[in-house]
């Protein structure tokens, strides 16, 4: 067995998402670019990361119940809550070596908010 490379991989996976928070009486719609990163030292046998397929099908579970949906109902009053949200619902699915690195959330105008474990 070769020994692990001192190469640190990261590989991400990207979706979009809307969403509408309540800020007091105020409605806000974001449209975000979700960016989920799983990271590991060297490659597996396959040469990747992690299997790109796997971590997306989660990704999509985790996203479609929130698309288009008002997120304090469910218990998130911002951007914040819903990338931890996500952040704890996917790490299950990264299998080790590698690990869930950062859950960001880009709006469009370019600002970006990243959670890590």
């Amino acid at each position: 067995m070769a020994p692990p490379s001192p190469l640190h991989v990261e590989a991400a996976v990207t979706r979009s998402l809307s969403v509408v928070f309540r800020k007091g009486d105020r409605w806000e719609g974001h449209d975000y670019t979700v960016e989920v990163i799983a990271a590991r030292q060297g490659l597996d046998g396959f040469d990747v990361v992690v299997d790109f397929r796997e971590l997306e099908a989660a990704l999509d579970r985790s996203l479609a119940p929130l698309q288009g949906q008002l997120l304090s109902d469910l218990g998130m009053d911002g951007p914040l809550a819903l990338a931890r949200r996500l952040l704890a619902e996917l790490s299950p699915f990264v299998p080790g070596p590698a690990h869930l690195r950062e859950v960001a959330l880009t709006d469009g105008n370019g600002r970006r908010l990243a959670v890590s474990p």
